[in-house]
């Protein structure tokens, strides 16, 4: 009889709820993890810490008061590390806390270690003395997670050469910053530093950055971002990174040079499958370290699972949780549904973007008639309250049948905003529910209301012509 009925091994969202969902429906479960890694990376570098700097951010510069108080408006003058870091490392303890206490509620045994197979169905834990010790399990989860991909090209010191990871423990906040990569990573910490009153020049070697966002909001967070002194450069490519007593040199393919205190690599991630020995099960991963799974989220070996980054995209802490709840029901024989295809994106910039559904590019691109309601902020009473002038949010509604084809939004509070134009999506409902609904006034959840109306006028006026 095997040890465990399900051994997960990283105990980020979707280790978490994939142990907690085996647990509940009353199978032995252990989670394996580093007892300074639990909650995963997600906790730990990734999600958590980053969004919460992003608050400490807002808060201490008050940027998102200066409409309201003035360009000058600052709640504290000198900004240092340890006033960001002091809230990060609170909300980090919490989550720590949280999760070590829903694997207890749970009865689920959380092994300190890092696992590596010795074949399909055992699992060697490593503890820090250096000792292992071999456990069996009918079924495993991987949910290891990735780190930040580093170019061999590149030098990092962790100190004026960072990724992502390491930029969250930076000794002073720099008064300049090249950012390689402007992904949702790269574009959220720019965000922040130019916040910050860095000065920060983005690199990029495509000709524009959030390719997957609509193009009109995607112009916003620029124009947001050039009036906060960021630079960009299109479709450049970084040839050499010189490190010098002064900072840093940032050499580009074109010849042109950057000093800067400091240069932040955001070139995607790597899984975290190489110590895994997934060979001695049977498995195999690709160059960037992640493994392959089919629509349950087996591996090639159908009593292993994998879920989380480690399985690529979406690549969201979100995403990760439903994989996990969704692998643990199969795994147990319980019946799940497939993940709604509708799935919220949400970019922790400043300011916040998020959508659901398609764009406009991607509508027109496959000759799909849209008409589009617009709402900005700065005509909403709370738009005005909490000082965003620049906030909108856009409905893309099918003029045939009234339904949403897609909803985005940019401003405060558009990632949780998202979840109603989502709901009714997800509900088949459409734009005339919007009209008629009463929203809590004021509110920015009111701006569905102005843009509902906004584009039924304009399909209105399309059917009077039709006349």
């Amino acid at each position: 009889m095997p040890d465990f009925d399900m051994l997960v091994i990283g105990s980020g969202p979707g280790g978490q709820k994939a142990a907690i969902a085996a647990a509940k429906l009353g199978r032995r479960v252990a989670v394996i993890d580093r007892p300074d890694m639990v909650g995963g990376v997600s906790i730990h570098t990734g999600t958590v810490p980053s969004k919460t700097l992003r608050e400490a951010v807002l808060y201490l510069t008050g940027l998102a008061q200066r409409d309201l108080y003035g360009q000058s408006y600052r709640l504290k003058e000198e900004i240092t590390v340890a006033d960001l870091t002091a809230r990060t490392r609170h909300v980090v303890g919490l989550e720590v806390d949280v999760v070590r206490s829903q694997l207890a509620r749970n009865q689920i045994t959380l092994l300190a270690g890092t696992g590596r197979f010795m074949d399909d169905h055992t699992v060697a834990v490593r503890d820090a003395t250096g000792q292992d010790r071999l456990l069996t399990a009918e079924h495993i989860v991987i949910a290891t997670g990735t780190r930040p991909a580093r170019p061999a090209s590149v030098e990092f010191d962790d100190r004026t050469v960072l990724d992502s990871d390491s930029v969250l423990s930076m000794e002073k906040v720099p008064r300049s910053m090249v950012i390689v990569g402007a992904g949702v990573i790269g574009m959220e910490y720019a965000s922040m530093f130019a916040a910050l009153g860095s000065r920060i020049t983005v690199v990029e070697q495509r000709a524009g950055m959030l390719d997957f966002c609509d193009v009109e909001v995607v112009e916003a967070l620029k124009y947001r971002l050039r009036d906060l002194a960021v630079t960009f450069r299109f479709g450049e490519t970084v040839a050499a990174v010189e490190r010098h007593e002064a900072g840093t040199l940032t050499i580009l393919e074109s010849g042109k040079k950057i000093a800067a205190d400091a240069v932040m690599y955001s070139a995607g991630r790597q899984g975290l499958t190489d110590e895994l020995d997934l060979g001695k099960a049977g498995l195999s991963a690709d160059g960037r370290g992640r493994i392959t799974v089919d629509e349950h989220y087996r591996t090639e070996v159908p009593h292993i699972y994998a879920v989380g980054d480690v399985i690529g995209f979406p690549a969201l802490a979100a995403t990760s949780m439903e994989q996990g709840r969704a692998a643990a029901y199969h795994a147990c024989d319980e019946s799940v549904n497939p993940m709604h295809h509708l799935q919220p994106i949400g970019i922790y910039t400043i300011p916040e973007i998020s959508f659901v559904g398609r764009t406009e590019d991607q509508l027109t691109k496959e000759r799909v008639p849209f008409e589009v309601g617009i709402s900005r902020y700065r005509e909403l009473a709370r738009g005005q309250i909490v000082g965003d002038a620049h906030g909108v949010l856009k409905l893309l509604v099918s003029p045939e049948d009234r339904r949403l084809l897609g909803v985005h939004c940019f401003g405060s509070g558009a990632t949780e905003l998202i979840h109603i134009g989502q709901a009714v999506m997800g509900c088949g409902g459409t734009v005339d529910y919007l009209v008629d609904a009463v929203f809590n006034y004021p509110t920015l959840a009111e701006s569905y209301k102005v843009a509902a109306l906004d584009v039924t006028n304009k399909i209105r006026e399309i059917d009077r012509m039709k006349r």
